[in-house]
């Protein structure tokens, strides 16, 4: 089974890309979609003592740690400790199962994959990106979004142009769904010929 890892700066259309490969019956992973488990599950009581008020209803409020973060970036460290473990140890489970069911190919969003520096024992990379005005436009969209956090995130992630140069595949999401959706099938036709 080919493990491809699926990477790309804030609001670069990683999601998009991921949904095109579920669409075709590939086993996908979003690493997001873990965390937002977490906060409502195991990281609950973790997160919660590092972070006094950040529970509410019994989950991690993402806006009022997000807003804690803002007050204390020191203690993003601490937090990562606490969540990317857990995350981790979802994909390892994921691409075991992914391997018992006989897929050919599954994919892992990985957000930051490459800042992370940790080895998830993937064969290859496919990277999302858009041009600069179009990744602020989306970013400054979502709720809860500021130029100032804008400008806090990006300043933590590689550059777009770095991860495209490490990448093995390049989806720039700035191209009609329908294109983004061929190239995904033409990715898996070719990924499927080389097995």
């Amino acid at each position: 089974m080919l493990k491809l890892g699926l990477t790309g700066s804030i609001a670069t259309g990683k999601s998009t890309v991921l949904a095109a490969f579920a669409a075709r019956g590939v086993p996908v992973f979003s690493s997001d979609e873990a965390v937002h488990q977490l906060y409502e599950g195991e990281a609950v009581g973790p997160v919660g003592r590092l972070f006094p008020g950040v529970i509410h209803g019994g989950k991690i409020d993402r806006q009022a740690l997000s807003a804690a973060l803002v007050a204390a970036p020191d203690r993003l460290a601490a937090l990562e400790a606490i969540v990317h473990p857990l995350v981790r140890a979802r994909i390892a489970a994921f691409l075991a199962t992914a391997e018992a069911t006989g897929a050919a190919l599954a994919v892992v969003d990985i957000p930051l994959l490459y800042e992370s520096g940790y080895d998830y024992g993937l064969d290859q990379v496919a990277v999302t990106v858009v041009d600069e005005p179009t990744q602020r436009r989306r970013a400054l969209a979502r709720p809860g979004m500021s130029v100032e956090k804008l400008a806090t995130i990006l300043a933590r992630q590689t550059p777009q142009a770095e991860k495209q140069r490490r990448a093995d595949y390049v989806f720039d999401t700035a191209k009609a769904p329908a294109v983004i959706e061929a190239e995904v099938a033409a990715l898996i036709d070719r990924i499927g010929k080389s097995r």
